[in-house]
Protein backbone atom coordinates (compact mmCIF):
# COMPACT_ATOMS: atom_id res chain seq x y z
CA UNK A 1 0.00 0.00 0.00
CA UNK A 2 1.30 3.30 -1.11
CA UNK A 3 0.32 6.10 1.57
CA UNK A 4 2.21 9.05 -0.57
CA UNK A 5 -0.68 11.42 -1.96
CA UNK A 6 -3.20 10.41 0.14
CA UNK A 7 -2.70 13.20 3.11
CA UNK A 8 -5.85 12.45 4.99
CA UNK A 9 -5.67 9.01 5.16
CA UNK A 10 -1.84 9.36 6.55
CA UNK A 11 -3.29 11.48 9.22
CA UNK A 12 -6.05 9.81 10.05
CA UNK A 13 -3.39 6.54 10.28
CA UNK A 14 -1.06 8.71 12.42
CA UNK A 15 -3.30 10.13 14.86
CA UNK A 16 -5.09 6.59 15.56
CA UNK A 17 -1.55 5.27 16.06
CA UNK A 18 -0.51 8.24 18.73
CA UNK A 19 -4.14 7.32 20.36
CA UNK A 20 -3.67 4.16 20.38
CA UNK A 21 -6.67 2.64 18.64
CA UNK A 22 -4.56 1.70 15.76
CA UNK A 23 -4.24 -1.85 16.77
CA UNK A 24 -3.36 -5.64 15.65
CA UNK A 25 -1.72 -6.26 11.87
CA UNK A 26 -2.76 -2.70 11.21
CA UNK A 27 -0.52 -1.18 13.26
CA UNK A 28 1.97 -3.43 12.73
CA UNK A 29 2.06 -2.56 8.99
CA UNK A 30 1.90 1.25 9.82
CA UNK A 31 4.95 0.74 11.85
CA UNK A 32 6.66 -1.13 8.99
CA UNK A 33 5.71 1.76 6.90
CA UNK A 34 7.18 4.48 8.95
CA UNK A 35 10.57 3.24 9.26
CA UNK A 36 10.96 4.14 5.31
CA UNK A 37 9.09 7.04 4.85
CA UNK A 38 10.70 10.05 7.11
CA UNK A 39 7.40 12.24 6.50
CA UNK A 40 5.32 9.42 7.88
CA UNK A 41 7.29 9.62 10.73
CA UNK A 42 7.23 13.62 10.93
CA UNK A 43 3.57 13.56 10.76
CA UNK A 44 3.43 10.78 13.88
CA UNK A 45 5.58 13.47 15.48
CA UNK A 46 3.79 16.57 15.23
CA UNK A 47 0.26 14.75 16.23
CA UNK A 48 2.31 13.39 19.17
CA UNK A 49 2.51 17.38 19.91
CA UNK A 50 -0.37 18.60 19.20
CA UNK A 51 -2.07 15.34 21.65
CA UNK A 52 0.83 15.62 24.60
CA UNK A 53 -0.32 19.47 24.85
CA UNK A 54 -3.82 18.45 25.07
CA UNK A 55 -3.05 16.24 28.21
CA UNK A 56 -1.42 19.04 29.88
CA UNK A 57 -5.26 20.39 30.28
CA UNK A 58 -6.99 16.95 31.35
CA UNK A 59 -6.93 16.53 35.63
CA UNK A 60 -5.47 13.79 36.35
CA UNK A 61 -7.57 10.35 36.86
CA UNK A 62 -6.30 7.20 39.61
CA UNK A 63 -6.42 4.20 38.15
CA UNK A 64 -9.01 1.75 39.59
CA UNK A 65 -6.98 -0.69 41.81
CA UNK A 66 -8.03 -3.77 39.76
CA UNK A 67 -6.31 -2.22 36.65
CA UNK A 68 -3.42 -2.13 38.86
CA UNK A 69 -3.75 -5.57 40.23
CA UNK A 70 -4.16 -7.10 36.44
CA UNK A 71 -0.62 -5.21 35.61
CA UNK A 72 0.71 -6.97 38.22
CA UNK A 73 -0.23 -9.83 37.49
CA UNK A 74 0.01 -9.87 34.10
CA UNK A 75 4.01 -8.81 34.88
CA UNK A 76 4.46 -11.20 37.70
CA UNK A 77 4.80 -8.97 39.92
CA UNK A 78 2.46 -9.68 42.73
CA UNK A 79 3.63 -10.34 46.17
CA UNK A 80 2.87 -13.43 48.02
CA UNK A 81 -0.23 -13.34 49.91
CA UNK A 82 -0.09 -13.88 53.52
CA UNK A 83 -0.21 -16.89 55.12
CA UNK A 84 -3.81 -16.12 56.52
CA UNK A 85 -4.92 -16.05 52.61
CA UNK A 86 -4.23 -19.24 52.15
CA UNK A 87 -7.79 -20.23 51.11
CA UNK A 88 -8.67 -17.28 48.92
CA UNK A 89 -8.22 -17.32 45.20
CA UNK A 90 -11.56 -18.58 43.85
CA UNK A 91 -10.79 -22.60 44.54
CA UNK A 92 -14.57 -23.39 44.09
CA UNK A 93 -14.16 -27.00 43.81
CA UNK A 94 -11.89 -27.42 46.65
CA UNK A 95 -14.01 -25.33 48.93
CA UNK A 96 -17.38 -27.82 47.69
CA UNK A 97 -15.15 -30.89 48.45
CA UNK A 98 -14.36 -29.30 51.58
CA UNK A 99 -18.11 -28.50 52.37
CA UNK A 100 -18.93 -32.41 51.92
CA UNK A 101 -15.67 -33.73 53.84
CA UNK A 102 -15.83 -31.62 57.26
CA UNK A 103 -19.71 -32.49 56.83
CA UNK A 104 -19.40 -36.45 56.92
CA UNK A 105 -16.24 -36.03 59.63
CA UNK A 106 -18.32 -33.81 61.73
CA UNK A 107 -21.14 -35.85 61.87
CA UNK A 108 -18.95 -38.99 62.52
CA UNK A 109 -16.94 -37.73 65.65
CA UNK A 110 -20.15 -35.84 66.86
CA UNK A 111 -21.32 -39.62 67.55
CA UNK A 112 -18.11 -40.67 69.09
CA UNK A 113 -17.27 -37.54 70.78
CA UNK A 114 -20.50 -36.68 72.70
CA UNK A 115 -21.51 -40.10 73.69
CA UNK A 116 -22.31 -40.44 77.23
CA UNK A 117 -24.84 -40.11 80.14
CA UNK A 118 -25.58 -36.19 79.80
CA UNK A 119 -23.67 -35.07 76.25
CA UNK A 120 -23.26 -31.55 76.10
CA UNK A 121 -25.48 -29.30 73.27
CA UNK A 122 -23.74 -28.79 70.23
CA UNK A 123 -24.89 -25.83 67.42
CA UNK A 124 -22.13 -25.75 65.43
CA UNK A 125 -19.07 -28.15 64.72
CA UNK A 126 -15.63 -27.35 62.62
CA UNK A 127 -13.08 -30.25 61.78
CA UNK A 128 -9.89 -28.96 61.42
CA UNK A 129 -7.44 -31.36 59.10
CA UNK A 130 -4.06 -30.92 57.97
CA UNK A 131 -2.54 -30.93 54.46
CA UNK A 132 -3.00 -34.64 54.11
CA UNK A 133 -6.63 -34.07 55.22
CA UNK A 134 -5.89 -35.76 58.80
CA UNK A 135 -8.21 -34.46 61.24
CA UNK A 136 -6.34 -32.99 63.94
CA UNK A 137 -8.77 -31.09 65.92
CA UNK A 138 -13.05 -30.47 66.85
CA UNK A 139 -14.25 -27.61 67.75
CA UNK A 140 -17.95 -27.19 69.05
CA UNK A 141 -19.70 -24.63 69.60
CA UNK A 142 -22.55 -23.99 72.28
CA UNK A 143 -24.54 -20.97 71.66
CA UNK A 144 -26.91 -21.18 74.03
CA UNK A 145 -24.19 -21.34 77.01
CA UNK A 146 -21.63 -18.92 74.54
CA UNK A 147 -18.96 -21.48 75.38
CA UNK A 148 -16.11 -22.95 72.43
CA UNK A 149 -14.88 -25.97 72.96
CA UNK A 150 -11.57 -27.38 71.22
CA UNK A 151 -10.48 -31.04 71.19
CA UNK A 152 -7.35 -32.16 69.90
CA UNK A 153 -8.07 -35.46 68.01
CA UNK A 154 -4.35 -35.73 67.18
CA UNK A 155 -1.48 -34.61 69.35
CA UNK A 156 1.28 -32.13 68.10
CA UNK A 157 4.61 -32.30 69.64
CA UNK A 158 5.42 -28.44 70.34
CA UNK A 159 9.00 -26.86 71.29
CA UNK A 160 8.82 -25.23 74.45
CA UNK A 161 8.41 -21.63 72.85
CA UNK A 162 6.09 -22.68 70.98
CA UNK A 163 2.45 -22.57 70.82
CA UNK A 164 -1.13 -23.12 68.47
CA UNK A 165 -3.50 -20.11 67.65
CA UNK A 166 -6.94 -20.77 66.67
CA UNK A 167 -7.94 -17.93 64.64
CA UNK A 168 -11.52 -16.76 62.68
CA UNK A 169 -10.91 -16.38 58.66
CA UNK A 170 -13.60 -13.80 57.38
CA UNK A 171 -14.62 -13.60 53.92
CA UNK A 172 -13.18 -9.70 54.12
CA UNK A 173 -10.42 -8.28 56.50
CA UNK A 174 -7.92 -9.40 59.15
CA UNK A 175 -8.13 -13.00 61.04
CA UNK A 176 -9.98 -12.92 64.46
CA UNK A 177 -7.68 -14.57 67.03
CA UNK A 178 -9.85 -16.51 69.33
CA UNK A 179 -7.12 -17.84 71.57
CA UNK A 180 -3.79 -19.50 72.16
CA UNK A 181 -4.51 -23.25 72.77
CA UNK A 182 -2.79 -24.77 75.79
CA UNK A 183 -1.21 -28.20 75.71
CA UNK A 184 -4.23 -30.23 76.89
CA UNK A 185 -6.31 -32.23 74.98
CA UNK A 186 -9.60 -30.12 75.70
CA UNK A 187 -9.89 -26.06 76.17
CA UNK A 188 -13.10 -24.00 76.66
CA UNK A 189 -13.06 -20.64 75.40
CA UNK A 190 -15.77 -17.71 74.85
CA UNK A 191 -18.24 -18.31 72.39
CA UNK A 192 -18.57 -14.59 70.49
CA UNK A 193 -19.53 -13.55 67.20
CA UNK A 194 -15.89 -13.14 65.98
CA UNK A 195 -15.63 -17.12 66.19
CA UNK A 196 -19.38 -18.28 64.76
CA UNK A 197 -20.74 -14.43 62.58
CA UNK A 198 -21.97 -15.85 59.49
CA UNK A 199 -18.51 -13.50 57.85
CA UNK A 200 -16.29 -16.51 59.16
CA UNK A 201 -15.56 -18.40 56.09
CA UNK A 202 -12.85 -20.82 58.82
CA UNK A 203 -11.40 -21.61 61.20
CA UNK A 204 -7.44 -22.28 60.92
CA UNK A 205 -4.80 -22.95 63.90
CA UNK A 206 -1.27 -21.20 63.33
CA UNK A 207 2.29 -22.56 64.91
CA UNK A 208 3.14 -19.54 67.27
CA UNK A 209 5.75 -18.40 69.40
CA UNK A 210 4.45 -18.33 73.19
CA UNK A 211 1.91 -15.90 74.02
CA UNK A 212 0.36 -15.83 70.43
CA UNK A 213 0.76 -14.19 66.85
CA UNK A 214 3.01 -10.73 67.77
CA UNK A 215 1.46 -9.47 63.96
CA UNK A 216 -1.67 -7.76 65.23
CA UNK A 217 -2.75 -8.58 61.33
CA UNK A 218 -3.30 -12.36 61.59
CA UNK A 219 -1.07 -15.48 62.18
CA UNK A 220 2.98 -14.64 61.67
CA UNK A 221 3.79 -18.82 61.79
CA UNK A 222 2.50 -21.40 59.29
CA UNK A 223 -1.13 -22.87 58.98
CA UNK A 224 -0.83 -25.84 60.49
CA UNK A 225 -4.71 -26.96 60.33
CA UNK A 226 -8.32 -25.40 58.82
CA UNK A 227 -11.40 -26.34 58.91
CA UNK A 228 -15.45 -24.72 57.97
CA UNK A 229 -17.85 -24.52 60.61
CA UNK A 230 -20.83 -26.84 60.33
CA UNK A 231 -24.39 -26.32 61.65
CA UNK A 232 -25.40 -29.51 63.28
CA UNK A 233 -29.27 -28.14 63.97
Amino acid sequence: MNLRGKDALRERLAAEYVLGTLRGRARRRFEGLMHGDAALRRTVAEWRDRIGAMAEFVPPATPPMRVWRAIEARLGLQAPAPAWQFWRGGALAWWRTLGVVSSMVAALLLVTVLQGPVAPAVDDVATLTDAQARTALLVTADRDRKLLTVRLVETQPLAADRALQLWAVPREGKPRSLGVLGTGRELSLPLTAQAIGADVALLAVSLEPQGGSPDPNGPSGPILYKGAWVSVM
